[in-house]
Order: structure tokens, then sequence, then C-alpha cells
């Protein structure tokens, strides 16, 4: 059966969106649409977005939501970039954003949108022999990857794009010999601390992505300064050619739109910066990117080939976690979701993962050290590189980590949106009394526990007798009946 998928990039400069089918495991595109939102340009120096620019956006999702309308609700994934991850008014615009798009948005790290972008670059051109180097300039931020076939060995994100450097070093439109030096050089520094190491990881060839990078190749072509791809030659060529215009509403090129003119010397500028750091001679260009990436790795979790699961199982292993305990707390806490999902309305799916994955590292703050490692375990999920998860997967699986044990953090749930705070809690619930009940570290199977649940009513029923043979057991749910308490849980257990 066909299925469709939609994947929705919000850039800085520009919001994409992809729809395709997948045919017999064969995924073919049916629909783009891309429209020059610029988001970055309407943050002010406060790092708060306009609402002008707030309201063009929104009117764009709402656009790309009509479209999508009839793409089933778990098909679709929608992905903010660094100007999102900048703004200090982000939350406003994504609950106006979830409105008019339909379908939430993610805030992506930097160095997931690398791998994303490598991974649409991948799909699109796939090579399994030599080593690549994938660049992709986009409105707010530069990605640089190696990689081979499927799989990267660095990724990194630098806060530089064709819109920010533009009003750093562009802003009144005027192009001149020196401004476009201090804007290469500019960009030459923010490359100096990842040069050695990629150099010395090295590449076969460059692959360039984005749509900036996709205007310098069109506009090369059309003046005859490079046959395919874009060459060192072809640039220096070019970046004289905007000198001599010396004005960003006078370029003319053939091919360039007038939307993108404002962030085309800058654009330009920055892959200059690049070419001569990494001392790159000729580069060709992909068509795939982000929202490719997006595409596959949304197709990976609906086929149960996500690559969070992973992520999450390196995690343990990096951090030395007891993996027979985890995976015993896992099973008890799994079960539990299984008896409570439907009176505790939870998602059978994402919530199920979540809780699953809590589970597997919720002791990895014990490689910091014993004392307080709920707290340590919190912080490393929060602040990590997690492959596959967004900023605000990453926000609850740390609060899942932070509350699996001691005092029940509520005033920490605060910051949390509504709609997402009272199934973090309950799986928060679930995850504790799971940690409770294996507190003894002992591979003797538990007995045949149900759990009964009213709002915030918890009710455990053991087999007569059992709580009586183990009073440290009994000890701890009453440990825990005060602990929950003060997040207005009444627990309860025969």
């Amino acid at each position: 059966m066909d299925e469709s998928y939609a994947a929705i990039d919000l850039g800085s400069n520009s919001f994409h969106m992809i729809v395709a089918n997948l045919i017999d495991g064969q995924l073919q595109v049916i629909d783009r649409m891309k429209e020059m939102v610029r988001l970055a340009a309407g943050l002010n120096d406060r790092q708060e977005l306009s609402k002008e620019s707030m309201q063009q956006a929104l009117e764009c999702l709402q656009r790309f939501g009509q479209r999508i309308r009839q793409v089933p609700h778990l098909n679709v994934r929608a992905v903010g970039t660094n100007t999102l991850r900048q703004a200090r008014n982000g939350a406003e615009f994504l609950t106006k954003a979830h409105a008019a798009l339909g379908h939430p948005i993610e805030i992506i790290a930097g160095r997931e949108e690398a791998r994303l972008i490598y991974s649409g670059v991948a799909h699109s051109l796939y090579d399994e022999t030599h080593k690549r180097l994938v660049i992709d300039i986009g409105g707010g931020s530069t990605e640089l990857i190696i990689g081979r076939g499927f799989d990267t060995f660095y990724t990194e994100s630098l806060y530089m794009g064709c819109v920010n450097v533009g009003q750093r070093f562009f802003a009144d439109g005027k192009i001149k010999a020196k401004r476009m030096r201090k804007a290469i050089l500019f960009a030459m520094q923010e490359l100096e601390s990842l040069e050695s190491a990629y150099k010395k990881m090295g590449w076969d060839y460059a692959l360039g992505s984005s749509g900036t990078i996709i205007s310098i190749g069109e506009v090369l072509r059309a003046q005859g300064w490079c046959n395919t791809g874009i060459t060192a030659a072809g640039l220096a060529h070019l970046m004289e050619s905007l000198i001599a215009i010396g004005d960003s509403a006078a370029i003319d090129f053939t091919g360039l739109s007038d939307r993108r003119k404002p962030v085309f010397a800058s654009g330009v500028a920055i892959l200059a910066g690049v070419f001569e750091a990494l001392k790159l001679d000729k580069m060709d260009i992909s068509e795939g990117a982000l929202r490719e990436g997006l595409l596959y790795d949304l197709i990976g979790r609906v086929h149960d080939e996500d690559i969070r699961d992973k992520t999450v199982l390196a995690v343990a292993q990096r951090y030395g976690v007891d993996m027979e305990q985890a995976q015993r707390i896992k099973e008890t806490a799994e079960n539990f979701f299984i008896q409570v999902s439907d009176d505790w309305k939870l998602d059978k799916k994402a919530d199920l993962k979540l809780l699953s994955w809590g589970a597997l590292i919720h002791e990895i703050g014990l490689s910091v050290a014993h004392n307080q490692y709920h707290r340590h375990g919190a912080y490393l999920t929060a602040n990590s590189d997690l492959a596959g998860f967004s900023h605000q997967e990453q926000m609850k699986l740390a609060m899942l980590v932070r509350s699996h044990r001691r005092k029940f953090p509520q005033e920490e749930f605060e910051p949390i949106p509504p709609v997402m705070r009272v199934a973090l809690v309950r799986l928060c619930i679930l995850l504790r009394l799971a940690v409770v009940l294996h507190r003894s570290r002992s591979n003797v199977s538990l007995p045949d526990i149900h759990i009964n649940v009213n709002d915030n009513n918890v009710i455990l029923h053991f087999p007569p007798g059992w709580l009586d043979q183990h009073p440290l057991t009994l000890v701890d749910l009453s440990t825990e009946q005060v602990f929950l308490q003060i997040a207005d849980f009444k627990l309860v257990f025969d």
C-alpha cells in the first residue's frame, strides 16, 4: 500500500516542504514547496522575533498545512533550525506555528541538523566508497560534515549564515572589496576550530547542498565561469563581479531570484571562506538536503528503524550503565504502561518509547558521582548531542532521568507546556515505581503486579502476603507515598 509522508524545514532564510509517497519501499517525491521567509532577518538586538516576521512565517505554514491535510498525522515531521534555536520568544511562535501548520514544530540542535543534511545528501547521491565533505550554507548557520555511505565521521554546525553575515557586513546592501574580505575572514575565523581535525580526517571530494550553494552554482554556469559544480576560479570571478556591481539591489544574474539578492553576497563570502580555509579547488552540488534527510528519518521511525533507539543504547554504553538493571526496570515500567495507557490517555507509541529510553539511561549520572546522580544524569541527557532527538524530546527525556528518584521536582515541570506536562508527569510516576520495585537489583523476578489509575490516584495490587515477605520493599513504597504526595498523587498498595 502506498503511504504519503511530508517533511517541513523551517530554515532561517526559507521554509521548505517536501511531500512524497513510499511505493514498494521506494520514495517518490510528489510535491515540493518553498517560500523565502527570511525569519533570521526578523530577530532584533534582544534576539526576539518581530511580529511581522512571525506573521509572514505563520501565513506560510498555513499554506503548507492546507497542502498536507490528507497526509496521516504520524507521517508528518516539522523542524526548526538556527533562528528558532536563538529566538527568545520562540515558545510563543511555536505555539502559533503548531496551530497554523496543524503539527508540532521540533527544534533541532546544530549537529542534528548536520546529521540530517548529510542523510539527505547520502540518499540523493549514494557513495559507499569515498569519503565526502558536505557543506550546507543556510540563513543562520553553516553545517560541515565528513562521511562515507550513510555514516558520518564529523558533524559540525557554525553560527554563520547568509542572513546573519549579510546583516553584519552588507546591511545597507553595498558590496565593497573591503567588506567582502572582512566577511571571508570572519568565515575563516569561525572555521578555525575545526580546520585541522577536518583536514586530518580528509575527504575524497566535496559536495554542497542548500539554496545558497545551488544558486551560486547556477549563476556560475549561466555566466560561463563553470561547467559543473563550483570551482575556486569561478568563485573568484563571481566575487569580482559582485564588487564591480557594488549593490545587492543592482545584481542581475540570470536565474537569481529577487528574494535571494539581499543575501547573495554574504552567501558567496561564506563559501569563499570555506574554500580558502579548507583549500578546496572544486565542489559538486547535491539537490538533497535537510528536508530529504528528515523524510528518510521519519520513514525509519514509522517502520521501526529509529536512529534514536541506537543513540540511547550508545549513551548507555558510553556511561557504563548496568544494562541488566536497566532492562529489568524497562520491562516493569513498560508492563505498568500497558496497564494504564488507556486510563491515563498515553500515546502507545511516542510515550512508550520515551519511557523505555528513560529506563535505559536513568542511571547514567552514576558515571559522575553517586550523590545526586539523578541530577547529573539529567544534565548529561539535556546537554549531549543525541542523534535523532529534538530539543523538546531531550528536555522530556532529561526530566524523566531527573525525576526517577527522591523528592519529586514539581516546580521543574512548570516551564513545560501544559499539553506535554500531564503525560510526562505520569510517565515519571511509572518509572519511579519500577525503580522502587527493583531497588535490590536482584535477578529474582517480581510477582504479577496489577496497577490501576484514576486521575492522580495510583493503586498497586500485589499477590496476598508478598509485601509481608518483602518488608524493605514495603518501606520503600511507603517512602514513595510521601514523595508522590508532594506532586499531588496518591499512591495506595495492597
